[in-house]
C-alpha cells in the first residue's frame, strides 16, 4: 500500500507541473530516438522548440512501409533503425473496427517506455484500491479477457493483443494470476465462445470469492451476461458433474477447468439453479443475486460503448459500474482518477509523462469538415472544446494522430481532464460522425416506440456510398427479434418505420443536412437486419486477427466487404422517399 500511495503522489506532482513534464518527456524521446530513419529529414533543426514546426502530423499510413519492413525482415537489418533504437519485442493488433483487418503496432521496449507505462498501470491500480481495498478471502476477479491465438510475421515476430501481452509473453506475475477466477488456459484458449463459457463456469465455481467482474469494453460484458442468460442450465449441469460441456474442445483448457472445478459441485449447482429459475425471464440485477460479495464491475463505457451501458446496467442492478482507463495500443493516454463518477461520462486525466501530447481542434458539423492543421499543447486546450489527440511516443510514433476525438471538460491540477467522444472521421469526404449516428438511432428508437412498435434496435452502423451519384448514406439496424415483421404484420410495420425515418435523419448533424440540401447526398436507405447479423462481423473480424478483447462493433463502415456481408442479412429495406 505504501508503494501505491507513492505512485499517487507522483501522479499528483506530474499533473501539478504538467507543462514542465511534457517538455521533459519530448526532450527525452527526441534524445533517445534522434537517429531513427523517420526523423532524419528533420534532425538538423530538431529540438523541443522546433519539433512541432519541423515534423509534420502523421497517421498510420505514414508508418506502414516501415512497419511492413520490420515485420518481413526484422529490425536488425536496418541501419539506422527505422522508428526506434530500442529492441522490437513483438507487434500488437489494433481493434480493426472499421476495416475488418487490424493494423500492426510495433512494440519497442526500453527503460523509458517501461517507466511511462508503469506509472499509468500502477496508478490505475492504486486509485482502484483506494475505493475498493483488497479483502482477504473475497479476492477473485471474474475477468473476461481473451489472449487469442498468436500469429507471427514473416521474420518470426509474434503478433498479439496489447491487453494480453503479459499472459502471452509469460510475464504475468503469479499473484496476478492467482486473483483471476479462471485458470491460465482459459485466457489462452483458441475459441472465444468456449473461453467466455469457461470464464462463466469458473466464475460460478468461485461464487462466494468473486470481488469484481472486469473486461476491457462494455460490449464484452453484455455478450457474457447474454451467454449466461441462454446457457445457465448447461452451466449448472457442468458444475453438477464437475466437467465442462463436451462442446469445449480445447484439451488444455478442458484440463485446467476440470482442475479448477475440483469435482462435482451439487450443492452449488442447486443454489445457482434456484437463483436462475427464479428470474422469470427478468435478468435485471443478476450480477448481485449470483455473486453476492461482488463490489464493482469495471469496463470502458464511453464513446461507442455508451450504447451498451443501459443493458449492462440492467444486468448489474445495484452493483456499481466503474469506468476504465484511456489506454491505446500505441501508448497510455490518461487514467480515471475518480472511478465513482458515472462510467458513461468518465473523465480521463492526461498523464504528462506517458507521451508528448498535442491536440488538434475538431470542428466538424459547422457546415464543413475542414480539419485544423495547427495543434495546441497540453496547457493551451480550452474547456468545452473538442480535439483530436496527437501523440509522440517512446515507441516510434511522432506527431501521430490517434484518431480519437475528446472533449476537454476541466483540469486536474494543470493537466487536462477529457471525455472520450468518438473516433475521428478518416477523410474530409465523410459527412457523418459516430456521435451523429448514435444520436440519430436514439431519435429513431424513440419515434418507433412512440408509434407503439416493440422493435428494439440492438446494433447499428452506417456507410456512405461515394461511388453512387449522388452519394448515398446507408444505415444498417439489427433488431432483437423478427416477430414484428412476420407476414401478417410486415406491411403495417414497414409503413410505421417509413414514417419514422425522418426522425433518423434529424440526428445526422449540420454537415449531412448541408450536403443533402445541395443535392450532393441522395435518399437515405435503411436496412433492417435479422438478429445476429453483427455477430457475423465479429466472427469475420476475429478470423482476420482482431483481438476478441479489443473488438468494438463498427459504427462508421468504410469497407465494402462489411457492407456486402450485412446486406445479406437484410430482410426489410426502406428508402426515404
Amino acid at each position: 500500500m505504501a508503494e501505491e500511495e507513492s505512485i499517487i503522489e507522483k501522479v499528483e506532482e506530474y499533473t501539478k507541473n504538467a507543462g514542465f513534464h511534457q517538455l521533459e518527456t519530448l526532450r527525452s524521446i527526441l534524445q533517445h530516438n534522434s537517429k531513427v530513419q523517420y526523423l532524419q529529414p528533420f534532425i538538423s533543426h530538431l529540438d523541443v522548440n522546433t519539433f512541432r514546426t519541423m515534423v509534420p502530423l502523421s497517421s498510420y499510413d505514414d508508418y506502414v512501409d516501415y512497419i511492413n519492413q520490420m515485420a518481413e525482415h526484422g529490425k536488425q537489418h536496418h541501419d539506422p533503425p527505422l522508428l526506434s533504437v530500442d529492441p522490437l519485442l513483438c507487434f500488437f493488433y489494433s481493434s480493426g473496427t472499421s476495416s475488418m483487418k487490424p493494423k500492426l503496432i510495433p512494440y519497442f521496449d526500453s527503460t523509458l517506455s517501461q517507466a511511462a507505462s508503469f506509472i499509468a498501470h500502477r496508478g490505475s491500480t492504486a486509485v482502484l484500491h483506494r475505493f475498493f481495498p483488497p479483502r482477504p478471502g473475497i479476492n477473485k476477479i471474474l475477468w473476461f479477457l481473451y489472449a487469442d491465438n498468436i500469429t507471427t510475421t514473416k521474420c518470426g515476430f509474434k503478433v498479439m493483443a496489447a491487453s494480453s501481452y503479459s499472459l502471452q509473453s509469460g510475464k504475468a506475475e503469479p499473484q496476478q494470476l492467482a486473483v483471476y477466477s479462471s485458470p491460465p488456459q482459459v485466457f489462452l484458449g483458441s475459441i472465444v465462445e468456449h473461453q467466455m463459457y469457461c470464464h462463466l463456469l469458473c466464475g460460478l465455481r468461485n461464487l462466494e470469492a468473486i470481488d469484481a467482474i472486469r473486461t476491457p469494453y462494455a460490449v464484452g460484458l453484455v455478450k457474457a451476461f447474454g451467454l449466461l442468460e441462454s446457457k445457465w442450465e448447461q452451466l449448472c449441469d457442468d458444475l453438477e458433474c464437475g466437467f465442462p460441456s463436451i462442446e469445449v474442445s480445447d484439451v488444455a483448457m478442458r484440463e485446467d477447468v476440470i482442475k479448477a472445478l475440483g469435482g462435482p459441485q451439487l450443492e452449488l449447482s442447486n443454489r445457482i439453479r434456484l437463483i436462475c429459475r427464479g428470474n422469470n425471464d427478468n435478468w435485471g440485477g443478476i450480477a448481485h443475486r449470483l455473486w453476492r460479495n461482488i463490489r464493482y464491475i469495471r469496463c470502458v463505457c464511453t464513446g461507442s460503448m455508451m450504447q451498451y451501458y443501459p443493458k449492462l446496467k440492467y444486468y448489474a442492478g445495484e452493483v456499481p459500474i466503474v469506468g476504465g482507463d484511456y489506454f491505446a495500443s500505441e501508448c497510455c493516454v490518461g487514467i480515471n482518477l475518480d472511478i465513482m463518477q458515472p462510467p458513461e461520462t468518465t473523465r480521463f486525466v492526461i498523464l504528462p509523462t506517458a507521451a508528448y501530447f498535442e491536440f488538434l481542434p475538431f470542428n466538424m458539423n459547422e457546415e464543413s469538415n475542414d480539419a485544423a492543421d495547427e495543434t495546441v499543447d497540453l496547457s493551451s486546450v480550452e474547456v468545452g472544446k473538442m480535439y483530436e489527440v496527437v501523440v509522440t511516443t517512446y515507441r516510434g510514433f511522432y506527431r501521430y494522430q490517434l484518431g480519437d476525438v475528446v472533449k476537454v471538460v476541466g483540469f486536474y491540477n494543470k493537466s487536462p481532464e477529457v471525455e472520450f467522444v468518438m473516433r475521428a472521421p478518416k477523410t474530409h469526404a465523410e459527412i457523418l460522425t459516430e456521435k451523429d449516428l448514435v444520436s440519430a438511432i436514439e431519435n429513431f428508437q424513440l419515434a418507433v416506440r412512440g408509434a407503439m412498435m416493440k422493435i428494439e434496435i440492438v446494433e447499428f452502423a452506417s456507410f456512405l456510398d461515394q461511388e453512387s451519384q449522388p452519394k448515398q448514406l446507408k444505415v444498417f439496424a439489427e433488431v432483437q427479434e423478427e416477430s414484428d415483421f412476420m407476414e401478417d404484420k410486415l406491411e403495417e410495420s414497414t409503413m410505421i418505420l417509413k414514417r419514422c425515418i425522418s426522425s433518423l435523419e434529424s440526428g445526422f448533424g449540420a454537415l449531412y443536412k448541408v450536403e443533402k440540401d445541395k443535392g450532393q447526398v441522395g435518399n437515405l436507405v435503411l436496412f433492417i437486419l435479422r438478429p445476429g447479423a453483427f455477430d457475423k462481423l465479429y466472427e469475420v473480424a476475429i478470423r482476420n486477427g482482431t483481438p476478441a478483447s479489443q473488438y468494438k462493433p463498427p459504427k462508421i463502415i468504410r469497407n465494402h466487404e462489411i457492407v456486402t456481408l450485412l446486406q445479406k442479412y437484410s430482410f426489410v429495406t426502406l428508402n426515404d422517399i
